[in-house]
């Protein structure tokens, strides 16, 4: 851990540890959110070029553990999902070399400004069927392909193409571990291939795979005493939170807003988190009354 410690401090230590330990609980709950929970946080303490290749090492192992526990299903999306990882291939490689290329900072601010939409429309629950086999799903996995590898982040944009297909929700954990473990696999091999290894990052690894291992088995149990729709929304509200505080803080640090305006995308999400959460309980609680008698529904 010493090569971590040229860069972290006990306390922000203790904050990448304690995320990690609550991203891999809400990730073994609802089947993903890993990453996405994660790297808001880490990103205010580690450059991209150290918390991306750490992190994916970590992920293997977490996509892989996702992946025996919804081992059953994969013969039913095996097909369905084959194509759109094939398409991520060629998207990694793009992506892991604007990673080598890129500037720290500017990978910062790209990964909360792309991020945090996906999350917010997360949060609202967007619904829009897609057939099995659509043409968009070529550039789409291209495109996961090329976000994961620069920003070690996927769940967002998989979780809405596979809910929007129909998918149960073992198929939909099935379908999400599969493509995440090859796009891991994957995106590690190009990064070894490019030399973004360090001590640094193999440290980041080691520091988060705990947390997976303990993390992940009892979010899968906790989710069965919870509504498990209503925990989602309320993860991704957290998660967009976290997201534009990291990108507040990086318009503070960078000065790309007047200081006083720097806070102003935390307001501005929290607000609408906030709206988005009281139409999901209002549409919820409507319908849990019988329009035609006024009493609940059996």
């Amino acid at each position: 851990m010493l090569g971590l410690e040229l860069h972290l401090g006990l306390a922000q230590s203790g904050v990448v540890l304690a995320t990690a330990l609550v991203a891999a609980l809400i990730s073994g709950a609802i089947g993903y959110g890993f990453s996405t929970l994660l790297v808001p946080v880490a990103l205010l303490y580690l450059a991209p070029r150290v918390l991306n290749p750490g992190l994916v090492l970590a992920e293997i192992a977490l996509n892989l553990l996702g992946l025996w526990l919804n081992r059953r299903m994969l013969p039913r999306v095996f097909r369905r999902v084959l194509p759109m990882m094939l398409a991520s291939i060629p998207g990694i490689v793009l992506g892991v070399w604007v990673l080598k290329v890129a500037r720290a900072d500017w990978l910062r601010f790209g990964t909360y400004i792309v991020l945090l939409p996906l999350v917010l429309l997360q949060a609202a629950g967007l619904r829009r069927p897609m057939r099995a086999g659509s043409p968009t799903e070529l550039p789409l996995g291209f495109g996961i392909g090329v976000l994961y590898s620069t920003t070690t982040i996927s769940g967002p944009p998989l979780a809405l193409l596979f809910s929007n297909q129909g998918l149960a929700q073992d198929e939909f954990r099935a379908s999400l571990a599969l493509f995440r473990v090859v796009e891991s696999v994957a995106t590690a091999i190009a990064y070894l291939g490019l030399g973004l290894y360090s001590s640094e990052s193999l440290s980041v690894a080691c520091l988060i795979l705990p947390c997976i291992v303990l993390g992940v088995p009892l979010g899968r149990l906790l989710i069965g005493a919870l509504d498990a729709e209503l925990f989602r929304r309320l993860c991704m509200a957290l998660d967009a939170w976290l997201i534009s505080f990291g990108l507040s803080r990086l318009m503070l640090a960078e000065r790309v807003a007047i200081a006083r305006f720097s806070y102003v995308p935390l307001v501005a999400v929290v607000l609408l988190d906030a709206i988005i959460l009281y139409r999901f309980l209002r549409a919820r609680r409507l319908s849990a009354v019988s329009p035609a008698t006024g009493t609940h529904a059996q």
